[in-house]
């Protein structure tokens, strides 16, 4: 009881309608277009790096030096294994010579690409991996280029994975973005923290979280239903 008189304290409950009136708006903005840039970017650069993965690979569709995919898989593995937290801080000078600044909504952007681009990339291989061997094998004697066999064969069956796992993706750089308000990036991880943890306002961390679990929901609502809708297996 004394614990929820203090959260719902009159003084406590005024700051956070003008917070939410005044601040919230703009932080659900900047989460959404920080969220869809870096996934946009991320794809842009990990999908042709998973294509190059499984078509170059073994079996494949052509042939990539073995070097070049121990390099390819080093980087990736060598990204996805270094904590988001620390990789903000470790790009910051790329950071500034990108965009002019570390800290900032569109300067969070860069450090959740090169988290989220190696993520990216091995959904797209996993993805991949599953079309039927068969089907590859079909085009291949039908005469096929491999850019034939990648645009129009591997890339169109995937699709319903690949739009699942990058529902996946995006939920996941949503995440990060959040954690991004530590070091200064903005949208609702920074109310969050710059409110609820430095203020100790929790009922402003608390809505922060709500909407955030809001969002997570919907986008993995409209990947589920598209990913539904152009699974043909499902339609046969």
């Amino acid at each position: 009881m004394i614990l929820l008189s203090k959260l719902f304290d009159p003084e406590k409950t005024e700051t956070m309608l003008r917070i939410l009136q005044n601040e919230f708006p703009l932080a659900i903005w900047e989460t959404l277009y920080v969220t869809v840039i870096a996934t946009l970017f991320s794809v842009i650069i990990g999908l042709p790096l998973g294509v190059l993965i499984v078509a170059g690979g073994k079996n494949g569709v052509f042939k990539l030096p073995k070097p070049i995919l121990n390099i390819l898989d080093i980087v990736i593995n060598l990204l996805r294994s270094i904590p988001f937290l620390i990789l903000v801080i470790v790009v910051i000078p790329l950071t500034r010579l990108i965009v002019g600044t570390s800290v900032g909504t569109v300067a969070s952007i860069v450090p959740l690409v090169i988290a989220a681009f190696p993520f990216v990339a091995r959904l797209v291989e996993g993805s991949l991996r599953e079309v039927d061997p068969n089907i590859i094998e079909t085009a291949k004697s039908m005469g096929a280029t491999p850019l034939q066999i990648i645009v129009k064969v591997m890339l169109p069956e995937s699709f319903p994975s690949l739009v699942n796992n990058i529902t996946i993706a995006i939920t996941t750089i949503l995440g990060y973005s959040a954690m991004s308000g530590i070091i200064g990036g903005g949208g609702l991880g920074k109310i969050a923290i710059n409110y609820g943890y430095y203020r100790y306002q929790y009922l402003i961390m608390l809505i922060a979280v709500i909407l955030l679990i809001i969002m997570v929901q919907v986008f993995q609502s409209i990947g589920t239903h598209l990913a539904v809708k152009m699974d043909k297996r499902l339609k046969n």
